[in-house]
């Protein structure tokens, strides 16, 4: 199933594309479906064959989709961690740096926590002063936990995934120059915004391979800013899989159902790896520019940039130190 959360007449709901793109309404049609997505997930062994019912069978609780504003379809994550799974993004982005390829990228799998409280879905995108000094996007896919995992399996690992979706990892390189110099990861040039979306798929509708490493997924992921095609890649060049992933995070630590886990950036996916590459020169993001990811069988995850206004930012890095910045001007 494609499942989606939305809004309609303000009021916040979650549902299902049907074969048409007209949206089913979990909440008009049973009302043991009004439920946010996090509840569909955690008790998806009681609801799902509910709502795969309904949509087999949708009847009159279908909305047309120009009728209601799409969400991220896990709006408030349990969690969310981001990956670093593709090693020609890797090995691309230290090359341009002059930096041969870390040797620990191939012994095990790595992820950073992220702001999960920052996500966004289809739409503007509204980004302050800071972020503007060379915005960027990063093209990734997503898979969400549909069970708590802890100490598990390949195999575990693998049936605990609940389905996936598009993510771009919001980036102010600007600030995650400065800031990573500090060795503490990024922060500030990423907690500002996650997109996810524009729906959580269930790994059942998608083209996934068997490997002895875990399920593959195989599909192709492209990003267009202002209709012009730059990055270009595909899932299954992940070098790591979502099972590896999960069960290195599931070491010693409780994993939950309705955490978000991103694959990392695949091989072309950022305009950093791009204008380092001179495939693009000194590109970067502005006010305006509609950014447009599209992945097989998740669908198409459009944002447009606003600029927004804020106070600016109480530190910036000197040689000399941090000094509070003059905002008089």
């Amino acid at each position: 199933m494609k499942l989606v959360t939305f809004l309609q007449t303000g009021r916040e709901r979650i549902g299902a594309v049907m074969a048409d793109g007209r949206i089913l309404d979990f909440h008009a049609a049973d009302p043991r479906l009004a439920v946010d997505m996090l509840t569909l997930i955690r008790e998806q062994d009681e609801l799902m064959p509910l709502a795969r019912a309904l949509a087999a069978a949708p009847g009159p609780w279908v909305l047309d989709p120009a009728g209601v504003t799409l969400l991220a379809p896990v709006p408030r994550p349990v969690a969310m961690r981001d990956g670093y799974a593709f090693r020609q993004h890797v090995a691309t982005a230290r090359r341009n740096r002059g930096l041969e390829m870390i040797p620990e990228f191939d012994q095990f799998p790595v992820t950073y926590f992220t702001n999960h409280q920052a996500v966004v879905g289809p739409g503007p995108l509204e980004v302050l002063e800071h972020h503007l000094r060379r915005l960027d996007y990063e093209l990734e896919v997503a898979a969400v936990t549909g069970r708590p995992l802890c100490n598990c399996s390949l195999e575990e690992a693998d049936e605990a995934i609940f389905g996936f979706m598009i993510m771009n990892d919001w980036s102010a390189r600007a600030l995650q120059a400065e800031e990573m110099k500090l060795s503490l990861g990024p922060c500030k040039g990423k907690d500002f915004a996650t997109g996810l979306g524009p729906w959580l798929v269930t790994r059942d509708e998608l083209p996934l391979s068997p490997s002895p490493q875990g399920r593959v997924l195989r599909a192709r992921m492209t990003c267009a800013v202002n209709g012009r095609l730059l990055s270009d890649g595909d899932a299954a060049t992940m070098n790591w899989t979502f099972a590896q992933i999960l069960q290195r995070t599931a070491y010693g630590a409780r994993v939950s159902a309705g955490e978000v886990l991103g694959s990392g950036t695949v091989g072309t996916g950022c305009l950093l790896e791009l204008n380092g590459s001179k495939v693009t020169d000194d590109l970067w993001l502005k006010a305006g520019d509609v950014v447009t990811m599209e992945v097989e069988g998740l669908g198409r995850l459009e944002n447009t940039i606003v600029q927004g206004r804020g106070t600016g930012l109480p530190f910036t890095l000197v040689s000399q130190g941090p000094r509070l910045m003059d905002h008089s001007g």
